[in-house]
């Protein structure tokens, strides 16, 4: 019996390894040591290597990078202050900015335990009604509960109810601005708002930014089946944004958001990810990558998850051409649910250099 099991755990593995590894028809695709010949090299490609990439973003913000460095460097606040206050309220850029100086105080606190992150005390201190100040605040103290805290005790629970108050805080200082309500999303998942509670959340940030994907995305993980919803419910939340968006917006890719947190743990059906709901949810994303402006920062975040499901789909020539966009910067899903981003990045780029090639591709092909 014992024996049996064996076997029948052998070919589940091959079931769902399979279609990733090799192709559909011929030859294969195997992946093979660093330094031999046959290896992907990418710099062939001008892609960067494992350790030259970013994991800090999804996409390039030269300014941010240039206020972190300043900031981290001399542990004075100022320069955060002056680019958030210069950052439209209401736009996708302010929301992963925030987001960005709160993760670099939090990850500072975690190697420097009781100095790291100064700067962030700092600022609350000595500019108590900076409404940017308050935001990164909350955005922080929510990032310490996930860090740190586990789900359901005490101390977790503690850390995201002064979150909420300070979300109320940012909120009152900065009127009009969605990206209080935006860290709240996080507060009401790990609290679990009731419906209802939520439902009101979600309406003082429609009307702010009815078309923020950002917020989008971060409501989407309320309605998953793993946390307060199901998987109708996500679905039903993620087409009914696409079915609203305004023309150019990156709503329409936000069924494949759904479609990827409701990914079963086990594949055991071949041909899953050519089935109608993958295939439906990556050509709505294509479109809306199509369709949005080159500038718009939550580009890179549906490039990133393009990556994932046109590799899986074996459409290697399409993966390739995502990749040439976001190559650099890993900060993003799907490679961020990975403790190494960089590392799970790097196997899927690589799978999609060995499809491209084994199917003729060739630097001098693929198209910028």
């Amino acid at each position: 019996m014992e024996i049996l099991w064996f076997l029948l755990a052998l070919c589940m593995l091959a079931a769902v390894v399979g279609p990733i590894m090799r192709r559909r028809r011929g030859g294969g695709i195997r992946l093979v040591a660093p330094g031999s010949p046959d290896a992907a090299d990418p710099d062939t490609y001008g892609f960067a290597r494992q350790e030259e990439l970013d994991v800090r973003m999804p996409g390039p913000d030269q300014d941010l990078l240039d206020v972190l460095d300043v900031v981290q460097a001399t542990q004075n606040w100022r320069a955060a202050s002056q680019l958030l206050a210069a950052t439209p309220k209401e736009s996708e850029t302010r929301w992963q900015r925030v987001q960005a100086f709160a993760g670099a105080a939090s990850l500072e606190l975690a190697q420097r335990p009781g100095q790291g992150g100064a700067w962030l005390r700092n600022w609350r201190s000595e500019a108590p009604k900076d409404a940017g100040a308050a935001a990164v605040h909350a955005e922080f103290l929510v990032q310490q509960a996930w860090r740190t805290g586990t789900v359901g005790t005490d101390d977790f629970r503690v850390i995201l109810e002064e979150a909420r108050t300070v979300c109320g805080d940012a909120a009152l200082l900065a009127p009009g601005d969605p990206v209080p309500y935006l860290v709240e999303l996080a507060v009401a998942r790990g609290l679990g708002y009731s419906h209802e509670q939520f439902d009101q959340l979600w309406a003082k940030i429609i009307d702010r930014a009815p078309a923020h994907m950002g917020a989008h995305i971060a409501a989407l993980h309320f309605w998953c089946e793993k946390w307060h919803g199901s998987r109708e419910d996500a679905e039903r939340f993620a087409t009914t944004a696409a079915a609203r968006a305004p023309q150019g917006s990156l709503l329409a890719a936000l069924p494949l958001f759904a479609v990827y947190e409701h990914l079963p743990e086990v594949i055991l059906v071949r041909g899953f990810y050519q089935g109608e709901v993958v295939t439906k949810a990556v050509e709505g994303a294509l479109f809306a990558v199509h369709a949005a402006r080159p500038d718009d920062p939550m580009l890179a975040h549906v490039r990133h998850l393009l990556v994932l499901f046109l590799v899986r789909m074996e459409r290697w020539a399409e993966a390739m051409h995502q990749l040439v966009h976001i190559d650099g910067h890993v900060g993003a899903l799907p490679w961020t649910q990975n403790p190494d981003p960089a590392a799970e990045y790097t196997v899927y780029r690589a799978l999609a250099v060995a499809g491209y090639e084994a199917n003729g591709g060739s630097p001098a092909t693929l198209p910028r």
